[in-house]
């Protein structure tokens, strides 16, 4: 009996324990503890490499997120540039549609002007023959005679033209000066008596002068002739209107 049986323990059963339990610490050592140490390294570097890859992943989503918001800025960004040059495109065209309409009207209305005041000079040319040949038939009603028909066309040619004797009846005995003339008849004057007041103006002020013909049927007859801020009226109207105030 050993010392160890009163405590009920078989000392021989505890070694062959012991010893099978070491051996068995020794074959799991062996056989199952590296393996398996080995499969938690693999694992943990697995689960490492993962949490890696999944940060590497986040970094490079957020990076991609941050380009993209980049790109759509961007394009946003040149987008508006783009609709702002085709809204300052369309605007410019515009302007110049309109202007080149407006241009067109104004064109149109200063020909159609033109066209009018030709018009009417033809008109009042042709009523100045045919108030001529009226005068002509009243003289000759009223005095029972006909006069000489050189002479009473001359006389209606001063009347209208406010030329005599090849001058400007107008000015003449006035003291004028200035670099232009814009001369005023109730009817259009003759090429030639065009001509005649041209070379009177230019005898008067110099070479340089300038003469502008204006057609106002308002005067009646005679003729106005301003100088710069002068006016010389000789017209009939302005000799009616002379009287009118005398015998006020």
């Amino acid at each position: 009996m050993g010392p160890l049986t009163p405590l009920g323990i078989n000392l021989t059963f505890l070694i062959s324990q012991i010893v099978n339990f070491i051996l068995l610490l020794i074959i799991l050592r062996l056989w199952a503890w590296k393996p398996i140490l080995s499969m938690l390294e693999k694992r943990k570097q697995t689960i490492a490499q993962g949490l890696e890859d999944a940060r590497v992943a986040a970094e490079a989503r957020a990076n991609a997120e941050k380009e993209a918001a980049g790109v759509l800025a961007q394009a946003q960004k040149d987008a508006a540039q783009v609709i702002r040059e085709a809204s300052d495109r369309a605007e410019k065209v515009a302007l110049e549609i309109k202007a080149a309409a407006e241009g067109e009207a104004k064109a149109l209305r200063e020909a159609a002007a033109v066209e009018a005041e030709q018009t009417k000079l033809q008109h009042l040319g042709e009523l100045r023959g045919q108030v001529g040949a009226l005068a002509m038939a009243a003289t000759h009603k009223l005095i029972g005679e006909s006069l000489d028909e050189k002479r009473q066309r001359t006389l209606l040619a001063e009347f209208f033209s406010g030329v005599k004797g090849g001058k400007i009846a107008v000015l003449e005995g006035e003291s004028v000066s200035g670099a232009s003339a814009e001369v005023t008849t109730a009817l259009p004057l003759t090429g030639e008596e065009q001509e005649t007041v041209r070379k009177d103006v230019l005898a008067r002020l110099g070479g340089g002068a300038t003469t502008t013909f204006r057609v106002d049927p308002r005067i009646l007859g005679g003729m106005v002739v301003r100088l710069g801020d002068r006016v010389i009226d000789g017209s009939v109207a302005g000799k009616l209107d002379n009287l009118r105030q005398s015998l006020q």
